[in-house]
């Protein structure tokens, strides 16, 4: 109870944090349509490449339509943008590759590479870092994202504003939110995490992360920085790589992008327990920035203790999560209540000061849904909100569940790198 306190306290926290961004992300886009321009000239902008990184065989239904989406849709000064079209396949995919090639011919924009003997998305981006492109910034999506069209202008005004800053992550909303059960619950868990805990806990623990997909990052870190191969998310990897090396990175609601979510209980899990092992294999990897200092500069006490609640507790949890479920369970069957009112203490009031921990946590998780209603995108609604509130615990003994799993995995050496389905 005083490890599910701490977690719920740090996370109502964060959600209070998480509105500033919110707000000045607003401020800055009614000052943009008012004036009918942003701070920065173009001839000021950075030159940018927007890479998309595919795997064919799973996503060769969309990636037409993502390429052609971002030539067209996106709104930056054309002599500063290339769109990357960074692919792998086993085998070869026609017609598809030679339309790919023909749009190449076709837009001067555009630049189509398949990357060979490529089993992953971290190899299909350490191929592009090879190449020299004279880009100054490089944005890294994944093949089912649609960008905002204001989504490269908002990540290069970030960066001509401070030249201290080395990541952007944007903001990415679940846009096939009513497909199913589970783009339901997705969508505002996005929500949750974009639009209130990771801002939040930039401005609390003065930390931010890249994701894996909307991150913008300077182009010269990036290509001597890469991706590790070996990690099964490569993400998390390098933006603690990079945090270790006291870099900056800020989360900006304004760079939007869309994505699609898992729409089977199947493809949800198989992408879950993929991030669940990475998270696991990072945290063992970079426990050390807890305690350690980076090359320059020096790591202040509210550092730490964000990346000991991000690393160590939050593997922890798992075990907390899965063994308090346990415990409830086994109370009930072997004290099984002939009314409400001995289930309710059963439950809860066992231990006198478990009902404090208990209240007090339903409340701060109160309050980090209601602010995340507060920002949720137009693709969800309130009936999905309710929904979400109401499976949110069974929700988390899943995810707990599967972090268990997911240790499990990095005990035996499963290797594995499975892509989410885009069905």
């Amino acid at each position: 109870m005083i490890a599910n306190f701490y977690i719920a306290a740090t996370c109502v926290i964060e959600a209070f944090l998480g509105m500033s961004p919110v707000r000045e992300a607003r401020q800055a886009s009614i000052s943009v349509e008012r004036d009918g321009n942003f701070p920065t000239p173009d001839e000021g902008l950075p030159i940018m490449d927007l890479v998309i990184v595919a795997y064919l065989p799973n996503e060769r239904d969309i990636v037409k339509e993502q390429v052609q989406y971002a030539l067209d849709n996106v709104i930056y000064p054309r002599d500063k943008l290339r769109v990357n079209l960074v692919y792998n396949t086993p085998m070869p995919i026609e017609s598809l590759e030679t339309d790919l090639r023909h749009m190449e011919t076709k837009f001067a924009e555009l630049r189509v590479i398949k990357v060979p003997g490529s089993k992953s998305k971290a190899d299909n981006l350490n191929h592009f870092f090879t190449l020299d492109t004279g880009a100054d910034i490089i944005a890294i999506f994944d093949c089912d994202h649609f960008p905002h069209p204001h989504n490269a202008r908002w990540a290069a005004e970030r960066f001509v504003s401070d030249a201290a800053l080395d990541i952007v992550q944007g903001r990415c909303v679940v846009y096939n939110a009513k497909e199913s059960f589970w783009t339901r619950m997705i969508a505002i868990e996005f929500d949750k995490v974009y639009a209130v805990s990771h801002p939040g806990r930039n401005r609390l623990f003065g930390f931010g992360l890249f994701c894996g997909s909307n991150g913008y990052w300077r182009a010269d870190l990036l290509r001597g920085h890469k991706m590790d191969r070996e990690m099964l998310t490569e993400d998390i990897d390098s933006a603690l790589r990079a945090y270790g090396q006291n870099k900056k990175a800020v989360h900006d609601m304004n760079v939007i992008s869309y994505e699609l979510a898992p729409t089977t209980f199947a493809a949800f899990w198989k992408q879950r327990m993929r991030w669940a092992q990475g998270w696991t294999q990072a945290s063992i990897r970079h426990m050390p920035l807890i305690w350690s200092q980076p090359p320059t500069g020096t790591r202040g006490i509210n550092e730490r203790f964000g990346m000991l609640s991000l690393l160590p507790v939050r593997e922890i949890s798992y075990y907390l999560v899965t063994q308090h479920t346990c415990l409830l369970l086994s109370f009930i069957i072997t004290c099984w209540p002939r009314n409400p009112t001995e289930l309710v203490r059963l439950l809860f009031f066992r231990y006198p000061l478990a009902q404090w921990f208990f209240f007090i946590t339903v409340i701060c998780l109160i309050f980090t849904l209601w602010i995340t209603n507060r920002v949720r995108s137009e693709f969800t609604t309130w009936p999905m909100m309710v929904l979400f509130s109401v499976v949110y615990p069974p929700y988390l003994i899943l995810m707990a569940t599967m972090g268990l799993y997911g240790h499990a995995r990095q005990i035996i050496g499963y290797s594995s790198w499975n892509p989410t389905s885009r069905k």
